[in-house]
């Protein structure tokens, strides 16, 4: 298998643990400032990334500002790992793409839209460093929540330093 679509899989697969152990009211928890966002959003967001992704990979032009935001993933734990599943499945499909495809990607940087060019691999490498950077939030929306889970490198990019600081 790719890589790129490899890492992807692994990464979207470590979202099911922690949405399999939450209720819907703790997906849906907006009381963590600053900035009062939740899981099921966070969850959400990132399926939406990847499903900009498999809408424009025929015709090799992908939106990432044309968004579906199914608020019923961010309300539903059940909703959610259907739409991970249909995400994982998506992405094995990926394989058989040439990760060297170029693709136009558009995208709104924060001063209205352009057009770049990419790669597809360079296109999932971003979906999966955009993943983490939101496991990352959920880690601590989760921590706030005093909701423990038992992955402890949950949201850590794989480059990150593997200490702990004592405070003892």
């Amino acid at each position: 298998m790719n890589k790129i679509v490899s890492s992807s899989i692994t990464t979207i697969s470590r979202s099911k643990s922690i949405l399999k152990s939450l209720t819907n009211a703790q997906l849906t928890n907006t009381e963590v400032p600053p900035y009062y966002s939740c899981v099921g959003t966070h969850i959400r967001h990132i399926l939406d990334f990847y499903l900009c992704i498999f809408k424009g990979i025929e015709s090799r032009v992908v939106d990432l500002t044309d968004r579906d935001r199914d608020i019923t993933i961010e309300q539903n734990c059940d909703c959610a790992l259907e739409n991970i599943e249909s995400v994982l499945e998506r992405l094995v499909s990926l394989n058989s793409f040439d990760p060297k495809m170029n693709l136009i990607v558009i995208d709104d940087l924060g001063q209205g839209k352009i057009e770049i060019d990419y790669t597809l691999g360079a296109l999932l490498a971003q979906a999966n460093s955009h993943t983490i950077h939101h496991y990352a939030i959920i880690s601590y929306i989760l921590d706030q929540l005093e909701i423990s889970i038992e992955d402890e490198t949950f949201g850590y990019n794989p480059t990150t330093p593997q200490t702990k600081v004592n405070l003892n």
